[in-house]
């Protein structure tokens, strides 16, 4: 049983505040969820939240470029951020006497980042994220996947259509008026939650979140996301997409629309997820690698995400000289045996999750991010406490039922990678 104690609060400019008192080890978490990511990005800006994530750390007004990092450091802490579909985040982990540091660093660029805002900066860091991308997604193998599975998976107007990365095209076209325009709109008190996990003292922690971020003004109410979020259950067909590059071997993507993030019905598909693809003992490593030797490796992961529909994701390489159509039926077949998983497969699944799971809530770090994540996607921190229990019920009967909807030929699309040109 997992019984997390937190209180929830919100100050007056909107923002909302969790403590979480956790006084096993002299440690604390400072940990800023902004409900903003590539999700809200409008057509012609795509990469605009993954890029502003590199903004806030080129300085603030009381806190000049690069001393961020540096503050955190001297004190023994870490820190760093993230963009994802539905969210960008920011986060510390100090000694616990160093509270006060990480709140203070935290407020002050959500209240006076704008000030420091030069065309500089944006330059020097849209130069960095166009590297990025260049390393991470142009001249990766099989780099440019999730993009591709992504508009396959969603229409063009749904906000899930393109990747976090975005664009060349439109980093390119970001302007200081933009920045600053989405600065307004999404970095306020009202559109954030702060939450503070570890050794402290809830009064005092809340004095100084009060006195640091409670003089910065609420900003005006976030617009819905752009485009059209309601799609069907199912694709309502297989769509397919044929990739050359400069790669040694052939993969094949097969992704699946699912039930979003929070349904009761996407649980099994996350232990799903685990049945055919997590440890040696699950059934694509099984079949694929060890029996079959058709793949080198297998992976199968379900989305967390939470508009309209999320999708589940394998994938597998080929062994040399396995042709890639052999590859792509086996792949099919050994996702469509889901129908008749047993039930220890599924108990199998299951305590992985519940050992990651519980794992990771040891650390005061990964302890803030779900309060975060939950006050965040559902309005509802005390998910922290009960989403052991989702997985733990899920059964096989559950598992077969979901497959019999949702892994079929008419709720799929195939992503294939091949060597060749990549030009």
């Amino acid at each position: 049983m997992v019984d997390i104690p937190f209180e929830r609060l919100r100050l007056d400019n909107g923002l909302d505040l969790i403590l979480s008192p956790e006084p096993s080890a002299p440690v604390v978490a400072v940990n800023l969820w902004y409900r903003v990511g590539s999700r809200n990005e409008q057509s012609g800006r795509t990469g605009f939240a993954h890029l502003f994530e590199h903004m806030m750390f080129q300085g603030s007004e009381n806190v000049p470029e690069s001393r961020h990092f540096a503050e955190i450091e001297k004190a023994g802490g870490s820190l760093n951020g993230s963009t994802w579909l539905d969210r960008t985040n920011y986060f510390e982990t100090l000694p616990a006497d160093r509270l006060e540091l990480g709140l203070w660093l935290e407020s002050d660029r959500m209240g006076w980042l704008l000030p420091a805002m030069t065309q500089e900066k944006l330059d020097n860091q849209r130069d960095v994220v166009k590297n990025e991308r260049r390393w991470r997604v142009d001249n990766q193998p099989y780099g440019d996947w999730d993009e591709r599975i992504q508009a396959l998976m969603y229409p063009a107007d749904h906000p899930y259509h393109h990747s976090v990365i975005g664009s060349m095209e439109d980093l390119d076209a970001a302007s200081l008026q933009d920045v600053e325009a989405f600065f307004k709109t999404f970095y306020a008190p009202n559109n954030a939650v702060l939450t503070v996990c570890g050794d402290f003292d809830s009064g005092h922690a809340r004095d100084l979140v009060e006195r640091y971020f409670g003089p910065i003004p609420g900003g005006p109410v976030v617009p819905p996301l752009p485009g059209r979020a309601e799609v069907p259950a199912t694709l309502g067909g297989e769509v397919r997409e044929l990739a050359e590059g400069d790669i040694s071997l052939p993969r094949v993507y097969v992704a699946y629309r699912i039930p979003p993030y929070g349904d009761p019905a996407h649980y099994p598909a996350a232990v799903a997820a685990h049945v055919l693809a997590y440890g040696r003992a699950s059934s694509l490593y099984r079949g694929l690698v060890r029996e079959r030797q058709v793949a080198q490796d297998v992976v199968a992961y379900a989305f967390p995400v939470v508009v309209g529909a999320s999708m589940l994701v394998t994938w597998a390489t080929a062994r040399p000289g396995v042709p890639v159509e052999e590859l792509e039926a086996a792949l099919h077949e050994e996702s469509g045996a889901l129908r008749d998983v047993e039930e220890r497969d599924v108990e199998r699944a299951v305590h992985l999750m519940e050992t990651a799971e519980l794992s990771m809530l040891q650390q005061v770090g990964e302890r803030a991010d779900q309060l975060s994540m939950f006050a965040s996607l559902f309005d509802d921190p005390a998910r922290v406490n009960s989403e052991l229990d989702r997985i733990r019920a899920v059964r096989a009967e559950d598992v077969r039922a979901f497959a019999e909807r949702f892994i079929t030929t008419d709720n799929r699309a195939v992503l294939t990678y091949v060597p060749g040109d990549r030009s």
